[in-house]
Order: structure tokens, then C-alpha cells, then sequence
């Protein structure tokens, strides 16, 4: 296809973002004005954009303030005052997340600020904003969206302050939350405020939160949560009232959920939004977006987090893959939606117009890449099963592992005239490709979509932490890595698989985190990527970090809460690094394990800091990022290894250095699920949250 010319995009093709702009077209007043954390990028992988798209193309008049000024409240009159209301949302990320490592180190970069530096967003973002409003617009009603708002929609635990808050709602100001995806919800509450009803009274939208003062008034049945000073009193009931609103967030078989608070005030929960069917999610994808920064920002580089998905497809949204430490399930739900092929079709073919666009679309996929329809036909009618999980702790025998519809899409994008080739970055399910016998997929993936290297989650290696992980047992990822390099054999390609792994996960102790050091030893190569476990709100985990019980079980379960113990479990992982010695030192002291403190064939460490011993093969690039890759070569657990000086290489370590393939993502170090560089998981209301498969 022929390439148009560059497109210089002037302010008047986006939503105007003053009273200058607004008059330029007409307007003596917005309809909504919508303030996000996000600098203003008019692309679908942001939140902001789809909304604010949505409620223009459903014929009203918005307005868009990026970024204001939290110190000044001049900022938030730059649109003036909405005829309906504003709409407050973080970003696509959380603020606290995106400002903050899992050690609570604050970050230097933003991905979602123009130029990456420091973020122009204040921390809890959506109730700074909202304030701010209330303190210049009294009575002007106020939504709430994004994930921030999502996750936070109850009373939950807060990790960067350690205390359980309440509902975001209370402490913002706002009026109604909407959490998830926020499509049907937005276009709902815009229909019932311009018919002229007071937001107060708009109580009966799905996805939706709001105040009540009288239970009396509620319609219809619903579920009374354990009151919010009970829950911030004692450990059981947070448990037992997290797992309440974790099995009800599908759409047909939750209940309403109630939340009482002192001076007779409740937190109303609705059932969540409906899903959109294929038809209305290629309808919102197909909006008439800019795709790109606002010119605004051209002077200080335009806003990093675009590159990461310029050229990448969304294709699904949700998640029946249930990973523990994941929010999907909290804001997206588990019943998984998919844009028809033509869409896509379409779609790809805006790409290949694009003068920067190189012939690889680096992406299609969404939460997990493979999922392309529901687990079972039963969801369809009857919703997901509360207490049963679709591939945890083994496969339902109902569920339809089938890949060739994706099998289908990949082929019909990679012989689009002008593409090159089509990587597959959002992450599979590698027991979901495992459980489709037909076998087509993994020649597919391996024949076409891989670029040497393909990262799979694994996450650990003890079958103890990898239950609390909801993640399969570790028999399954190696049947998964024999699998791929028997494949890879089988078409005479070398390549590669890089696990991500986790550290500090609810469950995993000393003895656990030792394990898997003797595991990354034994397979020759640091890893890539390591996260340690990031408590944010909405997750099965973080409901683990908080009350040291499964909420599934009401079992104890220990947990890795001390600082210390973080980052002990994190250096095991690169005990390699130098900077690390200590820290790994102290940990096989504390656990017992001298035997791995030495020069013999299976220690760790050398008995003492060896400023050169990274060179000997013990050791690796200070820099996070220059890992090594399992291969399934021979050698214990499927990886020959080189004895140099006494300590493991590999022979690509040997030979130094790796190539970084095109199309590799970026590393969030010391993050959570949640990642600044990438932001395409969960679009709704202005945020998104994205898990490893």
C-alpha cells in the first residue's frame, strides 16, 4: 500500500483544551470536560482518548485538560465550567505506581509526561484533581474513571501508606465512580444527565459506584459487606470482603454490593457493565482518532508511551487466565471480548499509511495475545463459574482451547502487502497453548511471530508459590520449554525463551527464593527481567500481603513483608550482579545455606566480594537487561553450561552479549503490573492495568 505523506497535525484536529480553542469552534460551553494525569494522546490504547472519542461521536461537546496544575486551581478553569459534568481520571496508569518502584523508590520518568521526565501528575491523582474542582465548582457533578478509581472503588489496602482507605469516592468529592471498562457506563450517565436528572439521583447504571444515606431506597436485592471500620479493624473480614467483590465482577452473575460506613453513609457497588459485543468494540477502535500527541508536546519530544503501541493492535480485552498478583479480573473481568478480524484488517492498513511505519506491526493482542473468544460457550449465558478457575490449577474440561481464529488473523495481517513481518509482545498463556492440542499455534508462533527470543511467565519454580500464583505447576512451563525447542528444531530455527520470574510473591520464603537461585544457576544465564511483587489494589495477592490469608481458603500464608526480605529475595534472583554480593550473601546466611557461599561447582558466591568475579562467569552486566536465554540444549533443567574460574556461563555468555530483538519490550524495574511503558491492557474510563501471562 502506498504511504501517504507525513500528516502534520495542527491543534484544531483534537478536542480543544482552553476557552480559546472552544471558541474557535463555536462553543460557548462543553458538555463534559474531561481531566486526565496523562499528557493528551488521541490514540485507542489510552483510556482518555476512547472516552472522550465516544462521548463526541455521540454528539457532545468535550473539552480535555491534561496534566493541570494540582498546585493552582486557575488550572482547572482553562475550559470554564461543563454544561453536564467533569470527568476525572489518573491516567492509564495509577499515579502511585507509575511515581513509585514495588521498594517505594520514587521514579525519575514518565512515560506518559511529554519528554519522560519527571511526572506532571500529583500522587492520588483523582482525588487531587477532584478537589481541586470542588474548591472552584461547587456543585458542578464530578465521574470518576480510569484505574485508579476502578481499583480503588471499595475500601482497600494501600501500600505506599500501609492503612486500608476507604472508597475513592468519599475521599474525592466526586459524585459517581465508574469503574471497568467505562464505555456503556459513560454514554449512560451523559443520556441521563442531559435529559435533566440530578446526578444524585442516577443510581441504576451498571459499573457504576455511588453514596447512599438510606438502604430503604435501594431497588432490588444486594450483598451487605462487613462495614468499612470492621474491615481497617480486623485482617479476616478485609479477607472475607475482598473475595466477596472478587466473585462478583462478571456481568451476569454479580450482585449489587454494599459498603456501610460511620453516620449511616453506604458505598453502593452496581453490577458491572456489559460486555460490548464484537460489533460495538470495533465501532469504539474505529473512532476517528489522530493516533498521535498532541502538537503541543512536539517541542519536548511528543510522549514516549505512544512509541510503545503505535504499531501494535488491540484485538481482545479480559482475561480467564485468573493470575493471583493481576488486577484483570478486578477492571477488566474474565469474560474475554475480540475484535472481528475486518476491523483489524482495517485497522493494520491505517498502519501501513503511516511514512514512519517499518513493516512490523509489533503487536496484536491485549491482556494475554491468544485469547481470542470466551473459555466455554456456557459463559456466553450463564457467566463465569464464581469459584472455579478456566486454567487453574489445571484446564477445565470445558474449556475451548482453540487458536485458529488468531492462527487465521496473524496469517491474513502478515500477508497484508507491505508488512513484513507481525510479533506477538502482549504475552501468551503458554498452558493455554499447551491445553490446544491441534498444535498449529505453537508452528505458527515459532515460524513467524517469534524475533529469537519469546517471553513467557513462568514467574517461579516452587509449585507452593506458583498455587498462591494461581499459575501452573512448573511441570507445565517445562513441558512448555520442550515443547518450543522441539518446534524450533523441528524448523531449524535457534530460538530463544525468556522467563520472567517474580520475587517476594505471598508464600514465597528464603528456602523458596534459594530454590530458584540453584534454578537460574543450574540453567547458566541472569534473568532479563525480574519483578519483585507490587501490592496494588484489586488483587487476590495483595489481599495475601495485607492479611496473610488466602482469601480463597481463609489459610495462613506467609508473607515477605519486611523490606529487607524484599530485596534478599530479589538479589538471590541476580546473584550475579556485584552490587548484589551483599545482600545475597546475607540471605543464604540467614536461610542456612552456606554451602552455596564459595568456589565450589555449586555455589552462588564466592566467601568474599571478587571485584572481577563477574568475568569469571558468576557474574553479569550491572545493567538490568543483559540476561541470557534458555535454549533447551542438554545440561540439567535444558541448558548446557561452561565451568570458567569455578562459576557457570553460558556459551552465549561466552561469547558476549545478546542482540536485542526488534520489536523487544521495555523493562519496568522493581515494578508491578502496572507498566509505564505500555499501555494498551485495559482501556476504560482512562486506565488500564496489565498483567504477565
Amino acid at each position: 500500500m502506498k504511504k501517504t505523506e507525513k500528516r502534520i497535525y495542527r491543534e484544531e484536529d483534537f478536542l480543544p483544551m482552553n476557552l480559546r480553542q472552544m471558541n474557535k469552534r463555536g462553543w460557548q460551553q462543553a458538555d463534559f470536560v474531561y481531566i486526565c494525569g496523562d499528557a493528551y494522546v488521541d490514540h485507542p490504547s489510552f483510556g482518555a482518548a476512547i472516552i472522550t472519542r465516544l462521548l463526541e461521536h455521540a454528539g457532545y461537546k468535550v473539552a480535555f485538560i491534561a496534566q493541570p496544575d494540582w498546585r493552582d486551581p486557575a488550572s482547572i478553569e482553562i475550559c470554564g465550567e461543563p454544561r453536564l459534568a467533569f470527568i476525572v481520571s489518573a491516567g492509564n496508569m495509577d499515579s502511585m505506581v507509575n511515581h513509585y518502584t514495588s521498594f517505594k523508590k520514587r521514579r525519575h520518568q514518565d512515560a506518559y509526561t511529554p519528554g519522560g521526565g519527571r511526572s506532571e501528575r500529583p500522587n492520588r491523582a483523582t482525588i487531587v484533581y477532584s478537589n481541586l474542582i470542588r474548591q472552584v465548582y461547587k456543585k458542578t457533578p464530578i465521574l470518576l474513571g480510569g484505574i485508579e478509581a476502578s481499583l480503588r472503588r471499595l475500601g482497600h489496602y494501600d501500600y505506599w501508606s500501609d492503612q486500608v482507605k476507604r472508597s475513592l469516592l468519599l475521599d474525592s468529592g466526586a459524585d459517581l465512580l465508574m469503574y471497568g471498562m467505562g464505555e456503556r457506563s459513560v454514554l449512560e450517565i451523559a443520556e441521563a444527565l442531559d435529559s435533566g436528572l440530578e446526578v444524585s439521583d442516577i443510581t441504576f447504571v451498571r459499573g457504576t459506584v455511588f453514596k447512599c444515606r438510606d438502604l430503604e431506597d435501594l431497588a432490588g436485592d444486594y450483598k451487605l459487606l462487613p462495614d468499612f471500620e470492621e474491615i481497617k479493624a480486623s485482617k479476616e473480614s478485609f479477607a472475607r470482603s475482598y473475595y466477596d467483590q472478587y466473585i462478583n465482577t462478571d456481568a451476569i452473575t454479580a450482585k449489587r454490593l454494599v459498603e456501610p460506613y460511620p453516620r449511616k453513609e453506604y458505598i453502593v457497588q452496581n453490577p458491572p457493565a456489559l460486555p460490548l459485543t464484537s460489533q460495538e468494540l470495533d465501532q469504539v477502535y474505529e473512532l476517528p482518532y489522530t493516533r498521535t500527541w498532541h502538537p503541543s508536546y512536539d517541542a519536548r519530544g511528543g510522549v514516549p508511551a505512544l512509541n510503545e503501541v503505535k504499531f501494535s493492535l488491540t484485538s481482545c480485552r479480559g482475561c480467564f487466565g485468573g493470575c493471583s498478583f493481576c488486577a484483570l479480573t478486578f477492571h477488566q473481568g474474565r469474560r474475554v471480548q475480540a475484535r472481528s478480524r475486518a476491523s483489524l484488517l482495517r485497522e493494520a492498513r491505517i498502519l501501513l499509511q503511516d511514512p514512519d511505519f517499518k513493516g512490523y506491526i509489533h503487536d496484536v493482542g491485549g491482556p494475554t495475545a491468544d485469547m481470542r473468544h470466551p473459555a466455554c460457550a456456557k459463559q456466553l449465558d450463564h457467566g463465569v463459574c464464581s469459584h472455579r478457575q478456566c486454567l487453574f490449577p489445571e484446564p477445565c474440561p470445558n474449556l475451548d482451547a482453540d487458536h485458529s481464529e488468531y492462527v487465521a488473523l496473524l496469517r491474513d495481517l502478515g500477508s497484508l502487502p507491505g508488512v513484513k513481518k507481525v510479533f506477538i509482545r502482549s504475552g501468551i498463556r503458554f498452558d493455554y497453548v499447551l491445553a490446544d492440542k491441534r498444535g498449529d499455534f505453537l508452528e505458527e508462533l515459532c515460524s513467524n511471530h517469534v524475533s529469537g527470543q519469546l517471553k513467557v511467565a513462568p514467574e517461579h519454580i516452587c509449585d507452593s508459590v506458583l498455587s498462591l500464583m494461581g499459575k501452573p505447576e512448573n511441570a507445565v512451563y517445562e513441558q512448555f520449554k520442550s515443547e518450543y525447542a522441539a518446534m524450533n528444531k523441528k524448523l531449524g530455527l535457534k530460538q530463544y525463551l525468556v522467563p520472567y520470574l517474580m520475587s517476594s510473591h505471598p508464600g514465597s520464603g528464603l528456602k523458596e527464593a534459594v530454590a530458584l537461585a540453584e534454578y537460574i544457576r543450574d540453567l547458566g544465564y541472569m534473568p532479563e527481567q525480574v519483578q519483585d511483587f507490587y501490592p496494588t489494589p484489586g488483587t487476590i495477592s495483595t489481599c495475601m500481603f495485607y492479611t496473610g490469608l488466602d482469601p480463597r481458603t481463609m489459610e495462613p500464608v506467609f508473607v515477605p513483608t519486611r523490606m529487607v526480605d524484599k530485596q534478599m529475595q530479589r538479589a538471590l534472583i541476580q546473584y550475579r550482579n556485584l552490587d548484589n554480593y551483599d545482600m545475597v550473601k546475607k540471605a543464604l546466611l540467614k536461610a542456612g545455606r552456606e554451602d552455596l557461599i564459595g568456589f565450589g561447582e555449586n555455589c552462588l558466591i564466592p566467601p568474599r566480594k571478587i571485584k572481577d568475579y563477574r568475568q569469571t562467569g558468576s557474574g553479569s552486566d550491572k545493567k538490568e537487561g543483559k540476561g541470557r536465554k534458555e535454549d533447551g540444549r542438554p545440561g540439567r533443567h535444558g541448558q548446557k553450561t561452561v565451568r570458567k574460574g569455578g562459576y557457570k556461563s553460558s556459551p552465549d555468555q561466552k561469547a558476549g552479549g545478546r542482540q536485542k530483538p526488534a520489536g523487544s519490550r521495555t523493562s519496568q524495574k522493581s515494578g508491578g503490573r502496572q507498566k509505564p511503558a505500555e499501555s494498551r491492557k485495559s482501556h476504560t474510563t482512562g486506565g488500564r492495568t496489565k498483567g504477565r501471562k
